[in-house]
């Protein structure tokens, strides 16, 4: 029984007064693993949740396999639930299977070959048969077991409740439900959201192994470029979303060439109007039909006369005829990416030798190891760790905003910027262009526009910061950071929520200029290409250099308990 495909045709969706999709088509066929890409607000969960049937489209059909399974960002069970019930959800198909199979095979047994409904029942075997094979039924419960110690839910008593456990791992156990399930078709929304380096490999290899469908929306990058076979761009383009195949490094080098290409069409189009609007409208009065005869050609005028102004007619009327056809036809403008501009993250380093922080045996009970290590006035620093090994609560520290136990030294004049993973502002009624300027006062949000940052759309300054995606606040709050750049930035999961493009922006942006930067990451696209020192926290941790070698400050190894870090 072959594998059905998921298609969707001509969808249109609204929301409100914007029109979110406009026309998108999708053919995804057993075997292919598609990536949804594109900035914020796009509608790469909207497109999955169409596809899923979970909301309507204004218009387009969409065809499904009946066993779809969706992973959103919304949690599908109750609170009450257990761990066993979303067991039992996720293995109720391959069981059904296979006591269908026990009770066919029963029936053959006691069915004689020559009775009409012999054949039938054959059948009948012969399709459950092809499809418990394809879910893999008689393998369900060891994969069940093997799928919950690949994301670390091993060790949680499956009469625990959804309710009991933390918002990551509720997240972990609906994907792993999933996983056992293998549904013919696969839709994911950001499936490596609270995901360690191990956790996110072992769904790497569960999703490359799937026979059926996989669409997966994603700001992973690593997640991207190992499992896609083909990337769908939803962001504006001359002709629509366009489908890239291969994965994410083989998308970047076509990406860039279809915005070359979309440019060089629209300027190659605006300069042909230009020229045409001139023929249609000036050509005809530059040589006037009623312009009177010159001596020398009084003899023959009225015969080139009537030449003449066939000519020009004919000319104009190809220059009208070409123009409104042009004018149909032409590509809209590119509109302007999100570029992000700063030119400095962080300002040079306030007057004074030695560190600008230093940590001595600073522990915070229950949450962070006892850590002892310095940040130098240019130091750019990586903070890895497990979940729950405390690497935002490091930064917390970091940023004076936690009081540890253990001895913390600042130089005097430290200027600290954070960017936490949770984005709240005050007013949330207060638009964005007001909250930007009363946040950095008037002189300097004139100096430094909010727009000239490269980090929120015109478009987007007049409304409610209440109103903005998740991913809108933290690129705000990003740019009140950088709009007065403090002497150390520290960047909690910076990479959380934002396009493709502006996380290799950033990225680029880290390694250069004055000040200190420390950043928390799970993002291994952004870990594998790090070229600068380490901290990597766990049971014995020390810090590490670009280049592998321990960092030492004063002829003393920085060190805390743990494990030394692999160079990324």
């Amino acid at each position: 029984m072959p594998q059905p495909a998921l298609l969707a045709h001509d969808l249109v969706h609204t929301l409100g007064d914007r029109r979110l999709l406009d026309g998108v088509s999708l053919t995804a066929s057993p075997g292919h693993r598609i990536g949804l890409i594109g900035e914020n607000g796009v509608g790469k969960s909207t497109l999955l949740r169409l596809l899923a049937g979970t909301d309507k489209p204004d218009a387009g059909s969409i065809t499904r396999p009946p066993d779809l399974g969706f992973l959103q960002q919304e949690m599908p069970y109750d609170a009450d639930a257990t761990i066993a019930d979303v067991l039992d959800d996720a293995l109720r198909e391959a069981r059904e299977d296979l006591a269908e199979l026990e009770r066919l095979s029963e029936q053959v047994a006691r069915t004689a070959q020559d009775a009409p409904e012999y054949a039938g029942l054959l059948d009948a075997y012969g399709v459950r048969l092809e499809q418990a094979q394809e879910r893999e039924a008689w393998d369900a419960d060891r994969r069940a077991v093997l799928v919950l110690d690949g994301l670390d839910l091993g060790a949680f008593g499956h009469d625990r409740t959804l309710g009991s456990l933390s918002g990551g791992q509720r997240g972990r156990l609906v994907l792993a439900a999933l996983l056992v399930r293998r549904p013919s078709a696969l839709l994911l929304d950001e499936p490596t959201n609270h995901l360690d380096d191990g956790a996110a490999a072992f769904v790497e290899d569960q999703v490359c192994t799937l026979p059926g469908v996989v669409v997966v929306a994603s700001h992973d990058r690593a997640f991207l470029d190992a499992v896609c076979t083909d990337l769908i761009d939803l962001d504006p383009a001359m002709d629509g979303p366009v489908r890239h195949g291969g994965n994410y490094s083989a998308y970047l080098a076509e990406k860039r060439a279809e915005r070359d290409r979309w440019e060089r069409r629209w300027a190659e189009e605006q300069e042909e109007l230009a020229a045409l609007r001139v023929s249609a409208q000036v050509t005809a009065h530059r040589v006037a039909p009623d312009r009177g005869p010159r001596d020398n050609e009084k003899m023959g005028y009225g015969h080139r006369a009537g030449r003449v102004q066939s000519q020009i007619s004919r000319r104009v009327r190809n220059a009208i005829r070409r123009l409104e056809e042009l004018e149909r036809s032409q590509v809209g403008e590119p509109p302007k990416p999100l570029r992000f501009k700063s030119t400095a993250l962080a300002a040079p380093g306030a007057e004074g030798d030695g560190p600008l922080v230093s940590l001595d045996d600073v522990r915070v009970p229950g949450r962070l190891a006892p850590v002892s290590a310095q940040v130098s006035a240019t130091d750019r620093l990586l903070v890895t760790g497990g979940n729950g090994a405390g690497k935002s609560t490091l930064l917390a520290v970091l940023a004076g905003r936690l009081a540890p136990e253990g001895e913390v030294r600042r130089r005097r004049g430290l200027t600290v910027g954070l960017l936490a993973q949770d984005t709240v502002f005050d007013r949330p009624g207060r638009s964005v262009r007001d909250t930007y300027e009363l946040a950095l006062g008037a002189e300097r949000a004139e100096a430094v526009p909010l727009g000239s940052l490269g980090l929120m759309h015109e478009a987007d300054l007049d409304k409610p910061v209440g109103r903005l995606s998740v991913g809108q606040r933290r690129r705000l709050a990003l740019a009140l950071l950088v709009a007065r750049p403090p002497q150390l930035l520290l960047l909690d999961e910076p990479t959380n929520h934002l396009s493709p493009r502006l996380c290799d922006e950033l990225e680029a942006a880290l390694g250069t200029g004055p000040g200190a930067i420390v950043l928390a990451s799970h993002d291994r696209w952004l870990r594998e290409r790090w070229q600068g020192g380490e901290i990597r926290l766990g049971s014995d941790l020390e810090r590490w250099g670009s280049a592998g070698h321990r960092l030492r400050a004063g002829g003393h190894r920085q060190t805390a308990q743990g494990v030394p870090a692999r160079n990324c």
